[in-house]
């Protein structure tokens, strides 16, 4: 027998965006909530994350709605003082498990943990095999849909002889032996951090053969802030040196120009355009390991020897640790509407910002009741992954960000949300750099999206 559920929405999944949204939705409707999720708590990879990793961004950009993480303070000592903080990974989780009491409190969430959802509304929990039902007007809310793979939890893409040391990255830190040299396979943020904290061991930079498939562009972290002076000239710049350009590779060149972009070898175009915000000092470490191998993906690890998809093979230390940094991460699954009959699927709404995307979501499935209207409003947007794809993030992003900010009453909940990174708070004192980037943005906007248009193949 089943246990029947007396809920209006069936959320499944309890990371950033089922809970951005599930925050949202409950803080503007009288609704009933059932969040369910297979692993044993909320916040999604984050209960699983290797232990040294924290946002690439300000913390005041994740979360929730409600509730502001880490309080939008700023770092006030290290490499980044008067950066806003970057919560870690305990932080983020001990974050989501307080959010999710406030959920529970209100009386109208309730969390199944360690369950999986079927497929047609009912739900069987992994630990007890209890059976649960929702009522047919319930709602089915997709929060899994982009849900990242990680390496702790994602073997290696990658063959492991029986003699090879290979680790996830989470495993890092228990190496009770240090290797003569350790092996990083991966090009993106997790592949970074991993180089960034082997290197604030004391690891000599000789030590470290990083397997960089492509090579990355980045964000400058100083100027992804929650400061709109500094924030809205970062789009301005983007449109600007779009409209001066030629191709995506002259502008991501004007964009590293003025500073906005780096990449870690200037001497290589990198054609990887998922774009993290790096600090400077993390750059400045990062460029200091100089056995780079670019020869593509790894086909096979034995012990010392490494061979790729092309045939070659690189020779490495015998006792070398392979630090396994390869799960793909982002998901790249075809855009759908947000709102379909069968479900409402979580994608980012405006450029990047998955959380504040989820939590707009929310709101607006809070305040209006036709789903083609939420769908104009809420256009989805995808991550990015080539340029071309962050071309297109920019297009769809922007065109979205302008549909939904035309509302009045979702313009003002917007502006009161720390999540949205492109908001003026109030109280926020004027100036002239502040009145410059609005009048730069103002101006560039409309033409620089037609040129990003252009190079994404679409009108």
């Amino acid at each position: 027998m089943a246990t029947r559920l007396d809920v209006d929405y069936l959320v499944v999944g309890a990371g950033a965006m089922g809970m951005a949204f599930t925050d949202a939705l409950v803080d503007h409707a009288d609704v009933r909530v059932a969040l369910v999720d297979r692993r044993h708590g909320a916040g999604g990879h984050w209960l699983e994350a290797y232990p040294f990793v924290r946002l690439h961004q300000s913390s005041a950009f994740y979360g929730v709605a409600s509730t502001l993480l880490g309080g939008g303070r700023l770092q006030d000592h290290g490499p980044e003082a008067g950066l806003q903080e970057r919560a870690s990974q305990p932080e983020v989780v001990a974050y989501y498990a307080d959010v999710l009491d406030r959920l529970q409190q209100t009386g109208r969430v309730q969390f199944l943990p360690g369950s999986d959802h079927l497929g047609d509304g009912t739900v069987v929990s992994r630990v007890s095999g209890r059976r649960f039902e929702v009522p047919e007007h319930c709602r089915v809310v997709n929060a899994h849909y982009l849900a990242p793979s990680i390496p702790a939890e994602m073997p290696a893409p990658f063959g492991v002889g029986d003699d090879a040391r290979v680790l996830p990255v989470n495993d890092l830190v228990h190496v009770e032996e240090a290797p003569s040299q350790y092996v990083v396979v991966g090009a993106g943020k997790t592949a970074t951090d991993a180089c960034v904290w082997l290197l604030g061991q004391g690891v000599d930079p000789d030590a470290i053969c990083w397997v960089r498939p492509r090579d990355p562009w980045m964000f400058d972290r100083a100027l992804i802030q929650p400061d709109p002076a500094i924030f809205l000239g970062v789009p301005a710049t983007i449109f600007e040196s779009a409209l001066a350009s030629e191709s995506l590779d002259e502008l991501f060149l004007r964009l590293e120009d003025a500073g906005v972009m780096m990449r870690i070898d200037r001497t290589v175009t990198p054609t990887m355009a998922k774009t993290p915000t790096l600090a400077q000092w993390e750059l400045e470490k990062l460029r200091t390991i100089e056995d780079v191998v670019r020869r593509g993906h790894l086909r096979s690890v034995e012990r010392g020897r490494l061979t790729f998809l092309d045939g070659s093979t690189v020779r490495v230390a015998d006792d070398a640790v392979v630090v396994h940094c390869a799960a793909d991460g982002l998901k790249y699954p075809p855009l759908v509407p947000v709102w379909r009959p069968e479900d409402i699927t979580l994608q980012p709404i405006r450029a990047g910002f998955p959380c504040f995307g989820a939590a707009v979501t929310g709101y607006v499935e809070a305040t209006r009741d036709d789903d083609a209207e939420k769908n104009r409003l809420c256009p989805p947007s995808p991550f990015p992954d080539s340029l071309q794809q962050w071309a297109g993030m920019n297009v769809l992003g922007t065109r979205a960000a302008m549909s939904f900010s035309a509302e009045p009453d979702i313009k003002a909940w917007a502006d009161g949300v720390a999540l949205n990174p492109a908001r003026v708070p109030a109280g926020y004192p004027p100036s002239a750099a502040l009145d410059s980037a609005r009048e730069r943005l103002a101006a560039s906007t409309g033409p620089g999206l037609e040129r990003l248009a252009a190079w994404m193949g679409a009108g």
